[in-house]
């Protein structure tokens, strides 16, 4: 039985570009809870209070990914002999809660003022607040990308996917404001907000999916499992493979699988020819721990297949 693992030292720059991360969306959050608090008392729009309930909410968020992406980054100990890559989707799940709670809000909020219509004040204000935060927002989410193309983080694919609904949120209060303040259009304020409202439980959806699926270990997608199959049949001395089994935990990935060979190879040749395997499988998967069983070609074996 052959297994190999990436070493920790080699998750330094990811963990450090991961934190670097989660820590800017915490100073993102802050920043613009002052700013909207501000600009909602002065405007009293209840579509800036959404995107205001968001940014609390951002904060919220923000400090879980940064503790999990702290522990995340522990190396594997006794007690966890695989690490502790699943604290990121455990606070994916937190993240689509808070989401959800805030769309919950934003609902209850914008119905209230659908019945109760009220003329906004100030909207020259909200308006150049929102601007603000457009442009902090869209500078986190370009930095978020760039960390999640290196990391592949589900933390940080999480934070990111609500910071970009942020844009469209922020940009659906500008049109609100314009609408009230110019136009006199009262009831695009909750309408809109009701709008976002919806999209943000869709962003939530999609954060608490891709969450459950790390931590109920789904496989990895056929693409990827096709393309470990072709390393491991692209040795001369590999006959067959099968059992292969796949899972993330965090940026963690592993893959294990039965190489079938020769029966008269000898114990060291197999297992010179199962590192060979799995050195290439690691090349294509460098976060990857890989562990492969040599199996002699021709035994009949009991097991599920799910092919």
């Amino acid at each position: 039985m052959s297994a190999g693992a990436t070493p920790a030292a080699a998750d330094a720059g990811p963990g450090r570009l991961k934190t670097w991360a989660a820590s800017a969306s915490v100073g993102v959050a802050l920043t613009l809870i002052l700013a909207k608090a501000g600009a909602y008392f002065a405007t009293g729009s209840v579509s800036l209070l959404s995107t205001l309930v968001d940014s609390l909410l951002d904060f919220a968020a923000s400090l879980i990914n940064l503790v999990a992406i702290f522990q995340a980054s522990v190396p594997a100990d006794r007690e966890h002999r695989f690490g502790h890559g699943k604290a990121e989707p455990l606070a994916g799940l937190g993240q689509a809660a808070f989401i959800a709670g805030s769309a919950a809000f934003i609902l209850v909020q914008a119905a209230d003022r659908l019945f109760r219509p009220a003329p906004l004040t100030n909207e020259t204000v909200g308006i150049a607040v929102m601007v603000l935060s457009i442009a902090v927002t869209f500078g986190l989410v370009l930095f978020q990308r760039r960390v999640i193309r290196a990391t592949g983080s589900i933390a940080i694919g999480a934070d990111a996917l609500h910071y970009r609904s942020d844009l469209l949120i922020n940009l659906a209060v500008i049109a609100a404001l314009i609408a009230s303040g110019t136009f006199g259009w009262d009831l695009a304020d909750p309408l809109l907000a009701g709008a976002v409202a919806i999209y943000i439980l869709w962003s939530a959806w999609g954060i608490f999916t891709s969450s459950v699926n790390l931590l109920m270990d789904r496989e990895l997608p056929e693409e990827d499992r096709e393309r470990i199959r072709t390393i491991a049949m692209g040795h001369p001395a590999v006959i067959s493979i099968h059992d292969l089994r796949t899972r993330s935990s965090g940026t963690q990935t592993f893959i294990q699988f039965h190489l079938e060979m020769d029966p008269n190879l000898t114990l060291i040749d197999a297992h010179t020819i199962a590192d060979s395997v799995m050195g290439r499988v690691e090349e294509a998967f460098p976060n990857a721990e890989v562990l492969i069983h040599e199996d002699p070609f021709g035994i009949k074996e009991a097991r599920p297949s799910f092919e």
